[in-house]
């Protein structure tokens, strides 16, 4: 079937606006104020950290991929960016006011140890934040024909390494981890219109990088069909839990 790329940037770019509710909420919540250190471990190609500009003043990133690096230095503007390990953050023990990372959990190895580096690295009175955790295990699909749809991902993601059901974990990661005042809850879901067409096309841009191996491009473009049509019609349903955590420092 040939290879399948995706545009990552844009793929990270349209999951931070799903997230800019819950982002704009916990940086209320935590007190974000300029002059503030805050490090995004797993930054990507910058799209969380671009939206970010003007918030704070010492903006730092960190991504084991030095392809996605790249791309976050051009589309980031006095950001500090390192290549490294979330298992072992290169920086000095209070260094930060906030860590925070966004969609990472679910691909680390040891998602404890992560958020236990996050927290050596912001200095007591500081926060940890993992904005968006997904967890496929409540995952809902109207038409029922799609059900069989966010299965067969569930399976692929697995297969890539991805802990698909991290979410309901995010509580207890938090607590083990020794953070107080935590807080966790799921993004909210409302649908007041269809997805762009934009936005489709991105969304299948990556089911077929998850399904290319799995499926035929026949059953592919039946599923996409199903997809498109219901949409359409109104009555697509797709809810895919996503947990957020927060929590802070105390000594």
């Amino acid at each position: 079937m040939g290879e399948r790329v995706v545009n990552w940037h844009a793929r990270f770019t349209q999951q931070a606006r799903w997230t800019e509710d819950i982002r704009r909420y916990l940086f209320e919540r935590i007190g974000l104020t300029t002059g503030q250190r805050l490090l995004e471990v797993g930054c990507g190609t910058g799209a969380v950290l671009s939206s970010l500009a003007g918030a704070v003043c010492w903006m730092h990133g960190l991504d084991i991929n030095q392809d996605f690096l790249h791309q976050a230095q051009q589309n980031t503007f006095s950001t500090y960016l390192v290549q490294g390990d979330a298992h072992h953050l290169p920086y000095a023990s209070d260094s930060f006011d906030i860590a925070n990372c966004h969609f990472l959990l679910l691909w680390v190895f040891d998602p404890g140890r992560v958020l236990n580096e996050m927290r050596r690295v912001v200095r007591p009175g500081g926060w940890v934040l993992a904005m968006a955790e997904p967890d496929y295990g409540g995952r809902i699909d109207y038409p029922e024909d799609l059900t069989h749809l966010g299965e067969l991902q569930e399976t692929a993601l697995r297969r890539q390494g991805a802990e698909t059901r991290l979410g309901r974990r995010l509580s207890a990661l938090f607590h083990t981890a020794g953070l107080q005042e935590v807080e966790t809850g799921v993004l909210g879901g409302q649908w007041r219109a269809a997805p762009s067409l934009e936005d489709l096309a991105r969304e299948w841009e990556v089911l077929e990088f998850d399904l290319g191996d799995r499926l035929t491009a026949e059953e592919l473009a039946r599923f996409r069909n199903i997809d498109a049509e219901a949409w359409k019609r109104g009555g697509r349903a797709l809810f895919l839990p996503t947990f957020y955590g927060v929590g802070q420092k105390v000594n």
